[in-house]
């Protein structure tokens, strides 16, 4: 497709593409289209950096037509709050010119001030699945009038185990009802969640899960350990006119924590963190900094950065090697957005040899493995993980089967409870009646 005119847009919505800059739909907005429009439920495929957020709203807001009714007709759930605030963002522009209504609730903040808000009125509701289910519990938020469901990075949800969540939220909206589903894979798990709640969907994919972006350039060292990766990234790092705007991928919130303290003593201000135990402002405003390119390195987990918006990302770091290819596949979609060049460096240790031979499996290609850099020290610090385990010789921890006690029970202890008198004797003697309630029973069987 050539151009948004062949999709027969109102004027409201032209005038937001043209202000936006839009030239042409991306594919997933081309081909979700139609499919969104007819009423159909629609699973949408897509690597991240496609426009799918546009994908799913253009044919939303093209057909939502101006209401006055408090409760919402649309619902668009997300699994952070970093991602409801950046899709409520994003339709609020899309909206400029139309009279739509959008309100986003999210975790982490005041409960009252969400039910004040959600009361007030709204057309689009953009929530996480934890705090939409504590307002629907408590009987704020109607879901009678909603006509369209969207459940953006659905397989990230599954991930963080808002299965629970979801399933119930599901069953409490109207039967009459289109369902819309976009992920940027299709996980065994997503695929049962399809089947389990979903009626013969239209499949809208435009890449297969694994195929690499052709505009990211892929490399990998092979390092020892933790403290030699954070060398070599240092070493990468000092490059300011290479390494303008990077965001280094690690695997949970100890390691952003601690490489965080090792870059900060180099970079100072030109760092960041962000993950969930970071409070709300301070990952919002982290978020704005790296945007902005107040700070160029911003330290991070794969929950915080799916799907987030971040702009000319020259370069994505993994730190570590992800155990599902898939994830991969979502950091390295950070760069190379759009028509723009990037570049990808994994850094791993024999231990995650495998995966990374996984991860290449997935994609069909080789990683480009580069020389170790001679100007890196290897360091022989170890993490705690990274440490050899010591076993005790006569306290063994991991001791699978258990012994005989020290002794035999004493006799008297080694008796049966035979339950009293009544199940010994009594009930012996007069055993069960034969119908319930036969209270003669027992006195006709003692008078024979």
């Amino acid at each position: 497709m050539e151009s948004f005119n062949e999709l027969n847009l109102s004027k409201q919505l032209h005038y937001t593409i043209d202000d936006l800059g839009f030239e042409k739909p991306t594919p997933i907005q081309a081909k979700s289209f139609s499919v969104i429009m007819s009423g159909a439920d629609m699973v949408g495929i897509a690597q991240t950096g496609t426009g799918k957020t546009f994908a799913y709203m253009l044919p939303i807001l093209q057909d939502l037509k101006f209401s006055k009714q408090v409760q919402p007709r649309v619902m668009v759930l997300v699994p952070t709050r970093e991602l409801v605030l950046q899709v409520v963002e994003e339709i609020e522009k899309f909206g400029k010119y139309s009279s739509v209504r959008v309100l986003g609730i999210y975790g982490g903040t005041n409960i009252n001030r969400q039910k004040e808000a959600v009361m007030e009125g709204t057309d689009i509701l953009v929530a996480t699945p934890g705090r939409l289910y504590d307002l629907i519990i408590s009987r704020t938020i109607q879901l009678k009038a909603i006509k369209k469901l969207v459940i953006d990075e659905v397989d990230v949800m599954l991930d963080l185990g808002f299965r629970f969540q979801l399933t119930n939220i599901l069953e409490l909206l109207p039967t009459k009802r289109q369902n819309i589903m976009f992920s940027a894979t299709m996980t065994e798990d997503v695929n049962v969640f399809i089947h389990d709640f979903f009626i013969a969907p239209t499949t809208v994919s435009v890449a297969v899960s694994g195929t690499p972006l052709e505009n990211i350039s892929q490399y990998a060292y092979a390092v020892p350990n933790f403290y030699t990766k954070a060398n070599v990234l240092l070493h990468l790092l000092k490059d300011e006119a290479e390494y303008r705007k990077t965001l280094v991928f690690v695997p949970n919130k100890k390691s952003a924590d601690l490489l965080f303290t090792l870059l900060d003593e180099f970079f100072g201000s030109e760092v960041a963190v962000i993950h969930s135990n970071k409070t709300q402002n301070y990952r919002i405003r982290s978020i704005e900094n790296f945007n902005a390119e107040k700070t160029r390195i911003l330290v991070t987990t794969d929950v915080m950065a799916r799907g987030l918006d971040l702009d000319q990302i020259s370069h994505v770091i993994n730190f570590d090697t992800p155990v599902f290819p898939e994830n991969y596949m979502h950091r390295i979609g950070r760069t190379g957005r759009a028509t723009q060049e990037g570049t990808a460096i994994l850094l791993y240790t024999e231990k995650e040899k495998e995966a990374k031979e996984a991860i290449e499996a997935l994609m069909g290609v080789t990683i480009n493995e580069l020389d170790f850099p001679k100007e890196v020290a290897i360091s022989k610090q170890l993490t705690y993980e990274e440490q050899p385990q010591v076993v005790e010789i006569n306290n063994p921890t991991n001791v699978e089967e258990v012994g005989p006690a020290f002794h035999e029970k004493k006799a008297k202890n080694q008796k049966e409870n035979q339950g009293g008198s009544y199940k010994r004797i009594i009930k012996q003697k007069y055993k069960k009646p034969k119908t319930r309630g036969d209270k003669n029973y027992n006195k006709r069987k003692k008078g024979k």
